[in-house]
């Protein structure tokens, strides 16, 4: 048996993951591609739960969710051709990266109850804890690192 300092006992032949569970898949902007990205983030969801034993509450599992949304939103709304979802997770966080072909970095735009729309990435940076864009030589990265919390 192995012991650890905070007393949690694993016992001989338990398979403890030791690298981060990691799920891609592509979209082409045809209608239904949030849905499906949706579909496809809770799914990750279920697999954390059964292969690292995430405890993941409601209201993580529903910021995350709204993330992939509007970042996927984004790369739909703004880019000229198919985009990637990447999702990287443990059991304490999921980091989200959306690829796609514009390298125009998306703009942050100061709060505004005011303006209808363009909303989508202060939201983002109001329910992650980091976020990042970048330039890749066919396009551009959003990432977005979202903490799994109990209730």
């Amino acid at each position: 048996m192995i012991e650890h300092p905070d007393g949690v006992v694993i016992p001989p032949g338990f398979d403890i993951p030791v690298e981060p569970l990691r799920r891609a898949t592509h979209y082409t902007g045809e209608p239904g591609c949030i849905a499906e990205a949706r579909s496809f983030t809770t799914h990750f969801l279920e697999q954390l739960r059964t292969e690292w034993c995430a405890v993941i509450g409601g209201r993580s599992a529903q910021a995350l969710l709204l993330v992939v949304s509007e970042l996927v939103t984004n790369a739909d709304r703004h880019s000229e051709g198919p985009y990637i979802l990447e999702l990287e997770g443990t059991d304490t966080s999921v980091t989200v990266s959306v690829y796609d072909s514009s390298a125009a970095l998306p703009r942050r735009y100061a709060r505004d109850p005011e303006r209808v729309g363009r909303h989508g990435l202060e939201i983002v940076h109001a329910l992650a804890d980091r976020v990042s864009a970048e330039r890749i030589p066919v396009g551009k990265r959003v990432r977005a690192l979202v903490r799994l919390e109990s209730d």
